[in-house]
């Protein structure tokens, strides 16, 4: 195997780990899609490899920069301290062993829930404000996914005109 095929192949990989790592955030998601990107354009045939960086790289942290604006401004909004969402990440954590693949989501959901209706002593505000923070958190994966998606696309397009040229 020549080193571009590895390097094609590994920044493919990366990228799609990535991608599932924006979904499912155990892995840094934005951050594998780059990496792969980059060792496309380190150890790639084209040219258009650091094109392809360049552009990715704009659009990661577009991305990234946007869910983590949008995440925090609904925070801010609806007035939820940073604690609640900490609880909601650790219980997250704790239920991917509980429950692989399903126990991230729905163990930070209910940490979340939990922390919220702590704080506040009234379940329907608690609600309000988890349902609130959760779509925040669903906008702003849908932004960073996005964004990591047209990265991998142009990383795929980089590295079939390298096939091809």
């Amino acid at each position: 195997m020549t080193v571009e095929i590895i390097a094609a192949i590994a920044a493919v990989v990366l990228a799609l780990i990535g991608l599932a790592g924006i979904v499912f955030p155990v892995l840094p998601g934005s951050i594998m899609v780059g990496i792969g990107a980059l060792a496309w354009a380190i150890w790639g045939a084209s040219s258009w490899g650091w094109i392809a960086f360049g552009v990715a790289a704009v659009l990661l942290i577009i991305g990234a920069l946007s869910s983590w604006l949008l995440t925090g401004a609904s925070l801010q909004r609806n007035e939820v301290p940073k604690w609640p969402v900490t609880v909601g990440i650790l219980l997250g954590i704790a239920g991917m062993f509980v429950l692989p693949g399903f126990g991230l989501p729905i163990g930070f959901a209910l940490g979340l829930l939990l922390a919220e209706w702590f704080r506040m002593r009234d379940l329907r505000k608690a609600l309000t404000t988890s349902w609130a923070t959760l779509k925040a958190l669903g906008l702003g994966i849908l932004v960073e996914f996005g964004c990591a998606m047209l990265a991998t696309g142009l990383l795929a397009v980089s590295v079939f005109t390298a096939a091809w040229s």
